[in-house]
């Protein structure tokens, strides 16, 4: 999207004659040749029948070209006007207000990724500021993974998601996945419209039951539950669209525990989202999260079972949270 501009200079050239040279040269010569004059090259004018075809092609190529831009500008206009129609009733649609003191706008938590003994990478979970999709207030969500530099040669991970979290409902509007591992590489896009259920995806268009999930919004909705009355066993249902379908997404509830990381100590309570596929790791085994017991919910750890073994991501350093961390023992 770049225009490259040549500019052509003009040279002046301003020649000088002397005033005796301007009069008619005299010559020694006796005998005078006359002077042969130049032949006078007279153009022939088109017949008008030919200027008026030109002239009618010309105002007919400027009728077609002004017509062609009247469309496309009439099309630009409608579809600006349907968005702002269909962003007017999505802003109005009344859908669930949850309270949430979980998390807010500046959280970041920094986390270890460890495959057995070895620090294989970092993965950052942060909000970094409020977005609008669909005339809707949202959490711009991020979460990214990185294989350390040492690691890299042996199995290098780049990994993106975002996810557009309403500040209200606390649902998606929008998901995006980029996976870099190794070899595999993935680009997955999907629009949610919370309104008409309907998920339009980078790789087609699905119908959706109310209130559905990804799997990173998922994760922030259950850091908004309640689970003071929860007892082991509990399982907790949501849907979770990934790629072109809806899965059931059960949360099971196994109990809490007191769990130290490099970020600390913690009472912690400990879930199991029951996913069959779409999660933050590709998984083959158990997910198994431990979250701080308290209105964070921050997650503390989470082991993961994958192609290659066991992955165990442990939270080294957190800022930004929406309140004290009571669950920090030490």
């Amino acid at each position: 999207m770049r225009r490259i501009t040549r500019v052509g200079g003009l040279l002046l050239v301003t020649v000088a004659v002397l005033a005796s040279f301007s009069a008619t040269p005299q010559t020694t010569s006796k005998s005078k040749k006359p002077v042969k004059k130049g032949k006078t090259v007279q153009t022939k004018p088109l017949p008008q029948a030919k200027v008026d075809s030109l002239a009618f092609v010309r105002a007919d190529s400027i009728a077609r070209a002004e017509a062609a831009q009247a469309f496309t500008d009439s099309v630009q206009r409608l579809k600006k006007e349907d968005e702002r129609r269909r962003a007017d009733s999505t802003g109005a649609a009344q859908l669930r207000k949850l309270e949430n003191r979980a998390f807010g706008v500046g959280e970041r938590l920094v986390f270890d990724v460890n495959y057995g003994v070895i620090t294989a990478g970092e993965a950052v979970m942060a909000i970094p500021a409020y977005d609008s999709v669909a005339g809707r207030k949202c959490y711009r969500v991020e979460f990214t993974v990185n294989s350390l530099a040492s690691f890299s040669w042996i199995y290098k991970v780049e990994d993106r998601y975002f996810t557009f979290v309403d500040v209200d409902a606390i649902l998606p509007w929008k998901f995006e996945q980029h996976i870099r591992e190794g070899g595999y590489r993935r680009d997955f896009i999907a629009e949610f419209d919370q309104v008409r259920h309907v998920a339009k995806t980078s790789e087609g268009e699905y119908p959706i039951p109310p209130e559905v999930h990804d799997i990173m919004s998922a994760f922030y909705y259950v850091r908004v539950m309640d689970f003071t009355s929860a007892k082991p066993g509990d399982i907790f249902s949501l849907s979770n669209f990934y790629k072109d379908k809806t899965h059931e997404l059960g949360v099971k509830f196994l109990g809490r525990v007191e769990l130290e990381v490099e970020a600390g100590t913690f009472r912690t309570i400990v879930v199991e989202p029951l996913v069959k596929e779409g999660g933050l790791f590709k998984s083959e085994g158990r997910i198994v999260v431990w979250l701080s017991d308290d209105e964070r919910k921050i997650p503390i750890r989470v082991n993961t079972k994958v192609v290659i073994g066991s992955i165990d991501t442990e939270l080294r350093e957190y800022s930004g949270l929406a309140g004290p961390l009571r669950a920090r023992i030490r």
